[in-house]
């Protein structure tokens, strides 16, 4: 069985567990697929459908607001993310996009890093010359539309900074070359035209039970409670006068959840691998299944000091078929995929704030993705959703289910 979704937009895929060996998976079709060049007028026109006189600009992180002096950090080769912000889109602004959008201003200013995912932001910034500035003071209020294309993702602290102060923007924490060439070259209607129909497929959901198969032969389960809520996509489209704030690269459709239950795996940064044991909403505790048990002893050390880093705010699928860049940001965007997030969910209407952490510090967003290039280790068996009487596979193997893509194919 072969179900197409637009021939002029994805190669052909079809559910795994229906699949002959030799036709496409999400991988597979992601590695084949042309993307266009990369044009700065074409997503910034197609994202914000900016009006006449629209100022903007850009805002960077950096460990050490000197290396903003006279652009300093152009010479440092640590600095590839914020080198990539000013090739890419201050220097694009300035040599003819603001020109063709009746842009104005296009500048450029830093901050210094968070050190953690969704962190509130400092107020200090500093423009290209090194002259000290205040963010709610010279720069959210005077500007319509920023873009915060830093090392940390800023979007939770720039979603209400926006609804305060009124602009628009984006985040585009992590840009790499592949993002660049593909995530970021994309057709943003398309990519907003399957954001809604996946989004349609899954509304109202109940809950949703994904099954974790591990190597060793066990299956772990854990139970994600929706209680029937209007299901949110990131869509990448912010238009009109709302404040808002688009993360892109674009392409996922999520939840907060109500409630979960079970255990899940999760891989750390160090490759050591844990069972998270999750009652009420919340992480309780981790297990070694292997690695280093000290990992595990510090994840278990910082549950109990801040019991709020373990609550589960996001449960989010991807709708794109990308190709694998290294970075969440675009990785969770990717079909077949889906991730849980930990920590604040207020801007994304939940009501985990930064206040009801211990420590400050502790308020980040940190998504955990579940992909088979991040967690080869483990398999995502099946994942259900249940809606009233109804209840439907959405993913297999790390493959979008034939419900998915039947919905994909719908015009």
């Amino acid at each position: 069985m072969s179900i197409v979704v637009r021939k002029s937009h994805y190669p052909k895929l079809i559910p795994y567990a229906t699949m002959p060996a030799t036709m496409h998976t999400v991988q597979s079709s992601a590695i084949n697929r042309k993307f266009p060049k990369f044009d700065l007028y074409r997503l910034l026109h197609t994202v914000f459908q900016p009006t006449f006189g629209c100022k903007i600009c850009i805002l960077i992180d950096l460990p050490d607001l000197a290396e903003a002096k006279d652009m300093a950090f152009l010479n440092n080769p640590e600095r590839a993310i914020q080198q990539r912000a000013y090739k890419y889109f201050h220097q694009g602004l300035h040599n003819g996009v603001m020109e063709e959008l009746a842009l104005e201003s296009g500048d450029m200013f830093a901050y210094v890093q968070t050190g953690g995912s969704n962190l509130d932001m400092p107020d200090l910034c500093v423009d290209m010359e090194g002259k000290e500035l205040s963010l709610e003071n010279d720069v959210y209020p005077n500007y319509d539309i920023i873009l915060a294309i830093t090392t940390f993702s800023a979007t939770a602290p720039l979603t209400a900074f926006a609804k305060k102060y009124g602009f628009r923007g984006a985040t585009l924490h992590g840009v790499n070359e592949v993002i660049l060439n593909s995530g970021l070259a994309v057709d943003y209607e398309e990519v907003s035209r399957d954001a809604e129909k996946l989004r349609l497929a899954m509304t109202r959901a109940d809950s949703v039970e994904i099954d974790f198969a591990l190597e060793s032969g066990e299956v772990l389960t854990a139970k994600l409670e929706l209680s029937g809520q209007e299901a949110q996509k990131s869509h990448g489209l912010c238009r009109g006068t709302t404040p808002d704030v688009a993360n892109l690269p674009a392409g996922e459709v999520y939840f907060v959840p109500t409630g979960a239950e079970g255990f899940f795996p999760m891989k750390y940064e160090d490759g050591t691998l844990g069972k998270l044991t999750v009652v009420g909403g919340r992480i309780i505790k981790s297990e070694l299944i292997g690695g280093n048990q000290a990992t595990i002893a510090a994840h278990n050390a910082r549950l109990l000091d801040d019991p709020m880093t373990g609550v589960l705010g996001e449960l989010g699928f991807g709708t794109q078929v990308l190709p694998v860049s290294g970075s969440d940001i675009q990785d969770e965007k990717v079909l077949g995929t889906c991730h849980l997030a930990t920590g604040r969910d207020d801007h994304l209407g939940g009501h985990i704030t930064p206040d009801q952490f211990k420590r400050r510090q502790n308020a980040t967003h940190d998504d955990i993705l579940f992909a088979p290039h991040k967690t080869p280790n483990f398999d995502i068996k099946q994942v259900r959703m249940n809606r009233g009487s109804q209840q439907e596979i959405l993913i297999e193997h790390f493959q979008p289910s034939k419900y998915l893509m039947d919905a994909l194919a719908e015009e």
